[in-house]
């Protein structure tokens, strides 16, 4: 947006790691293979969360509103059935941090809360904290003396 100071969520996810890191939470890649006999072919890759402690799997989102759905719905729940995990964290924007300080296509906690409660539960669930997070206001105005 031009002229408007945005929220990076590249660095916003990366601080989020480092600090985490700095707590113990590890992050964990697994190598997955696919086989594709109808195509002759292989598929290979990896899977990845960003933290884990205690079985505990941990997700920082301020990306794309996709990759929110995906950590809870399907990446967790991979984590868990490779024995990683056994419930998880997901840490994304409120509405208000999202809408007006963010790039468009971000997501928000109440957007999430919504598809899942509209989702409902399904027997692949996981037991998954959804945190939103939103940042001190300040104005810039200079305090009167």
């Amino acid at each position: 947006m031009v002229g408007k100071a945005l929220y990076a969520p590249k660095r916003m996810n990366k601080e989020f790691k480092r600090l985490l890191s700095m707590r113990g939470w590890e992050t964990v890649r697994f190598k997955v293979q696919t086989e594709v006999p109808e195509l002759g072919s292989t598929s290979k890759g990896y899977r990845e969360i960003d933290g884990v402690k205690n079985k505990v799997g941990l997700e920082v989102q301020f990306g794309k509103y996709a990759f929110m759905i995906y950590n809870v719905s399907a990446k967790m729940t991979i984590f868990q059935k490779q024995g990683i995990i056994d419930c998880g964290i997901e840490v994304v924007p409120m509405k208000s941090m999202s809408r007006p300080d963010m790039s468009t296509g971000v997501s928000s906690f109440e957007q999430m809360k919504t598809d899942l409660e509209y989702r409902g539960v399904s027997n692949i669930d996981i037991p998954v904290f959804i945190v939103g997070v939103d940042v001190k206001k300040t104005s810039s105005k200079p305090k009167p003396a």
